[in-house]
């Protein structure tokens, strides 16, 4: 058989073109087609005659012809018309064919197309989109249907905005529940726009629905980020009347929805649930005598539930009793709903986590005496930040042994001081819902009695950290607190705990009493209350923002205004686009506090998103805005946009990191603090390890802190030489003070929780916690106001695995771990050990030496003698000489440093 040659030219068949007879321009295309790779140069000399060949409407091979113009054009790197002949060619472009040009020019086809559909869909543009280019995206994705590659259909789909094509592209699945799998992950982190996410949530929450086995877990948290209570307390109520199974599936779901943190949805499931029916009043007595908890707690808990607000969310199952329009409910089902209220409530997710903190506690007392003897008291800085430190390592443990014994130290912290050192034992109680106001009693404000009101307003700010996301209980008497006082530091207090406690709630009446506390324009007060407002309609995206922005226009108290910059962005949380008005309106104000409240709603309003818009506008203001707070803000808030991409984030400061303008580092440093928490991710680290040693104080803050939320409970291998840096740090008496209060607070943030937890910014089931963001968004604010780096303790989750049996009891089983014990195992106690320091030794002296000195010294004595003796003949002496032997005799006291 004779191997075919390959031609040396094209320039005979490009002659045939030129004649008549349509079977040669036929065959001369044919074998055209062959060559054109080889000999494109020469056929574009005639692209002419071949594109009039195309425009030939009764040629019959017209496409032919334009698949050879389309690939000169592609060789000579006009892609769009190489493009535009591919589409007219129809048939003759294979979509299968694996060449270089193919590929090319299918990936130019779809870039195109995801263009237009958004324009379309997104920016509701009238576009006019080419059928022949939808028909090759179709042929695509029938193509990755028939090879089975179901994986990029769905991205073909889900970037062309096509709904019914991702519909066919599960449906023609060989394993739905993974396609759907895929496609709800792929939706949640790479769809930006948020009505479009909404639709295919919508449509997948169908999809799954239709399924052999329903998938209810996931269905849930479809319906939770639609805020579709109503359909997840129908499915709630339709498996807890099923199996045993569907009832701990129901117990699953509603720990799910605790997990993530969403109050406002849950106590709108919770009112949708049936009601339980009223027991028999023997059994309500008999139930309170039995109940474990102070009779002071229960009293305040009884109190609370004959509020308006407790009775719209109750916070435990037997709130709801006697509930109007309660339904009936069979007597065996009594038991089970009351269990899934107290899941909803977050009564028994709490207890669980509490009596686990308690028992594992492991935080090093060791640590803070050694810091307490490192630092001077007198220095309200680092006794405010060892306060913290304290707090952080006893989160959520109730233990508070170090406080009791340094009462006196303790009893140092003046003012603010001690407004913080009372808030910090909000921090140790956290999640003390029925005894956290007994616990804080001896602080609160009382009728007949005035104390400090710094210690009442850190009180009632505390009782805000207790209850933080499920204070439904205790907002009455945090309103009535409010109300009753004209203080502006309890006010404070009042409306910060408020903030929390009504965290997301939107709750108009609360609203209204912070507005008014904010029209008062005072300057603690304000600032206290633009924030809790903004916890209130934490991310809500209300209209009330334009109130608040209006009053900050009107007031002359910059506190007032960051407090209400900081507002804004709590209440832009997590609405993306529909920010967009708001942040180009406060980008534009002269006020640089609004332009960096503005880098705030940016952060918070697109966080864990990695926008690139987003990331675009926040580097942009970072390098050209004239205020050094707004630059730092902006380069900060990168971290909150990162969060879904940790790794991503010290790539993207890695230059700001050595920017000349310690503002712009410290904002690096701290942006890869909040992106990388607790990831330990080694490029974070090693970014951060560097900035330690920077030559200004507060980016050394930054750094260490930054590094410490980065390394929240990884192995000691790895922490061992940042703890030594740190110690290092606080026991130099000669660093700056903001250097040694950064790295008390990088002690305390190391071992938070009793070495048991850790900065949670996702869920269990893989999403942003919401109050673990905002506690890290406004902790950021200490900049300005200490008091707000308790914020961090909202951020904190156990790092325990907690199983169940079906009556919700831990069981006793042991589990088979094959990992060195060394790579889970808590750090080993610090001991006290005996001053290393050389002390130098005495010189030995000769015996000839000290012989020489002593006849000296005789002399000496003789000849003060003398001139004593004439000085006394005189009867007067130089006064320079007594104040000389006054300063020689008298001892010098020595104060301490």
């Amino acid at each position: 058989m004779t191997a075919a040659v390959m031609p040396s030219s094209a320039a005979g068949l490009l002659t045939l073109l030129q004649e008549e007879n349509d079977e040669l321009k036929h065959y001369a295309l044919i074998h055209l087609n062959k060559v054109v790779h080889e000999f494109w140069y020469q056929i574009s000399s005639y692209i002419g005659s071949v594109e009039a060949l195309y425009e030939d409407d009764e040629f019959r091979d017209r496409e032919l012809a334009a698949l050879i113009a389309s690939k000169v054009f592609y060789h000579l790197g006009e892609l769009d018309s190489a493009l535009t002949y591919a589409l007219g060619a129809g048939s003759h472009f294979n979509v299968d064919e694996q060449s270089e040009y193919v590929q090319t020019l299918i990936a130019r086809c779809l870039d195109q197309y995801f263009e237009l559909r958004v324009k379309q869909v997104e920016q509701k543009e009238q576009v006019d989109i080419d059928p022949r280019l939808v028909s090759m995206v179709e042929r695509m994705l029938n193509r990755c249907c028939e090879h089975a590659q179901f994986e990029q259909a769905v991205g073909v789909a889900l970037e062309g905005r096509r709904l019914d094509k991702l519909e066919e592209v599960v449906s023609r699945s060989n394993d739905q529940a993974a396609t759907l799998s895929y496609a709800l992950r792929v939706c949640q982190q790479l769809v930006v726009n948020r009505d479009f996410r909404q639709q295919v949530l919508r449509m997948l929450i169908r999809l799954y629905e239709d399924t052999f086995e329903p998938q209810y877990v996931v269905i849930c948290q479809c319906l939770m980020f639609l805020d579709d209570a109503p359909e997840v307390a129908k499915i709630l109520t339709k498996l807890i009347n099923g199996s045993g199974d569907d009832v701990l599936l129901a117990y699953q779901i509603a720990f799910d929805l605790v997990d993530n943190e969403l109050q406002s949805f849950i106590t709108k499931v919770q009112e949708q649930l049936p009601k339980i029916p009223e027991p028999p009043p023997a059994a309500v007595s008999g139930a309170a005598d039995g109940a474990a908890a102070p009779p002071a707690a229960d009293g305040d808990t009884a109190t609370a539930m004959d509020t308006d607000a407790a009775a719209a969310a109750p916070a435990t199952a037997a709130d709801a009793i006697g509930a109007p329009g309660a339904s009936e409910v069979a007597p065996e089902l009594v038991d089970k709903l009351t269990k899934l209220q107290d899941i909803l409530s977050g009564k028994t997710p709490i207890a669980l986590t509490l009596e686990f903190l308690y028992h594992h506690n492991k935080a090093d007392l060791q640590i803070l005496k050694n810091i307490k003897g490192a630092v001077d008291a007198r220095v309200s800085v680092s006794h405010s930040a060892t306060i913290l430190a304290n707090a952080l390592m006893h989160a959520g443990t109730s233990i508070d042994a170090f406080l009791r014994e340094n009462l006196e130290w303790l009893s140092r912290a003046t003012n603010w001081a001690k407004f913080s050192a009372t808030a910090g034992l909000g921090v140790i109680h956290r999640g003390q819902l029925q005894q956290g106001k007994a616990l804080m009693a001896p602080y609160l404000p009382r009728d007949g009695h005035t104390g400090s009101p710094y210690s009442e307003g850190g009180a009632l700010y505390a009782l805000g950290l207790i209850t933080a996301n499920h204070g439904a209980a205790m907002q009455q008497f945090l309103v009535e607190s409010l109300r009753n006082s004209s203080n502006p530091i309890i006010q404070h207090g009042a409306c910060l705990g408020l903030g929390l406690a009504a965290l997301g709630t939107n709750d108009d009446e609360i609203f209204e009493d912070m507005k008014n506390v904010l029209y008062t324009d005072d300057a603690v007060a304000g600032e206290a209350a633009g924030i809790g407002m903004g916890l209130l309609c934490c991310g809500t995206g209300s209209d009330k923002a334009q109130e608040m922005l209006a009053y900050a226009h009107d007031t002359q108290h910059e506190k007032i205004i960051r407090g209400l910059a900081m507002g804004l962005a709590l209440i832009s949380y997590g609405i993306e686009e529909a920010a967009d008005t708001l942040i180009e309106q406060m980008s534009r104000e002269q006020d640089p506090i609004l332009r960096y409240g503005a880098m705030y709603v940016l952060g918070l309003a697109y966080r864990g998103t990695g926008n690139n818009a987003a990331v675009q506008r926040l580097l942009h203001f970072a390098v050209t805005d004239v205020s050094d707070d707004v630059r730092r803000a902006a380069v900060l808030c990168l971290g909150f946009v990162l969060m879904g991409a940790p790794e991503q984030c010290p790539k993207i400061v890695l230059l700001l990191a050595e920017s000349f303008n310690p503002h712009m580092r410290y904002g690096a440093a701290m942006a890869v603090g909040l992106a990388c928490a607790g990831t330990g991710l080694r490029e974070a680290v090693s970014l951060l390890e560097g900035m330690l040693n920077d030559n200004t104080d507060f980016v050394r803050q930054g750094a260490s802190i930054a590094l410490a939320l980065v390394l929240g409970q990884q192995p000691e291998s790895v922490v061992e030489p940042f703890r030594k840096k740190l110690m290092k740090s606080i026991t130099n008496k000669h660093e700056e003070v903001m250097a040694r209060m950064g790295s008390i607070m990088a002690a305390g943030i190391l071992d938070t929780g009793g070495r048991n937890t850790n900065i949670g910014l996702r869920s269990g089931s893989g999403y942003f916690r919401r109050t673990s963001v905002v506690g890290l968004a406004v902790f950021t604010g200490y900049w300005y106001w200490y008091p707000l780096s308790y914020f961090l303790s909202l951020s904190l989750a156990p790092t325990a695995l907690i199983g169940l049996d079906k009556h919700l009891k831990p069981p006793k089983v042991q589990l088979a771990c094959n990992a060195r014990p060394s790579l889970f195992a808590y750090p080993p106690p610090v001991t006290t050990e005996a001053s290393k320091e050389v002390t130098k030794v005495e010189k030995a002296v000769l015996s000839t030496t000290a012989r020489a000195k002593e006849r000296q010294k005789k002399k000496d004595a003789e000849k003060q003698k003398q001139e004593a003796a004439a000085a006394g003949k005189d009867g007067k002496a130089d006064a320079g000489d007594y104040h000389a032997q006054y300063a020689l005799s008298t001892p010098q006291t020595r104060y301490p440093p």
